[in-house]
């Protein structure tokens, strides 16, 4: 798995340490607040759950899936949302959390569901941000490593389900995806 990774962009540590930065900064932000994170599967389980885990307020947790990838490697533009929170998030702070903004199309989309079920407020947490990929000018409200237009894998970013489990963030070679 390693052998297939061009170069590592962010290493565990480095993970780790903002993560904790993140959570730190959030439980101060939502001190005294109902927070429900809203967790986007399967990429942003790894973050979701470390930033939960790094935050020191009470924090519920809920999953969506919603994906405009598929096993490709650029976006179809469509977004499906396949799987919707379950519990009632009326009045709850939202932390709408996902491994990756590129397009801003899945974060538009999803946030633009949530606010339906009138929630306090809605904040959009990304692991990284491919700022140059963006195509509607959302930004995310806070960002762990902004990073160049790469295709990158690990800590829960996939390529075709593969690679999730990587601790770091990598650049896959080129020749790994070109030969599916």
């Amino acid at each position: 798995m390693n052998e297939d990774i061009r170069d590592i962009l962010i290493e565990e540590e480095q993970i780790q340490k903002r993560v904790k930065e993140l959570g730190k900064q959030l439980s101060e932000e939502y001190a005294g607040k109902r927070v429900i994170i809203v967790c986007l599967l399967k990429g942003a389980v790894y973050f979701a759950c470390d930033l939960s885990r790094a935050m020191s307020i009470p924090v519920r947790m809920e999953f969506m899936v919603a994906s405009s990838y598929g096993d490709g490697t650029t976006t179809s533009g469509s977004v499906a949302v396949r799987l919707d929170v379950h519990d009632d998030i009326a009045g709850m702070h939202v932390l709408l959390v996902d491994d990756i903004i590129d397009t801003g199309l899945t974060f538009e989309r999803v946030k633009t569901l949530l606010e339906t079920k009138k929630p306090a407020s809605i904040k959009t947490v990304a692991m990284c941000d491919k700022k140059d990929r963006r195509q509607n000018g959302l930004d995310a409200d806070y960002v762990g490593f902004t990073i160049p237009d790469e295709f990158v894998v690990g800590y829960g970013l996939d390529y075709a389900g593969d690679y999730r489990n990587l601790p770091y963030i990598g650049v896959l070679k080129p020749n790994v995806y070109a030969r599916t």
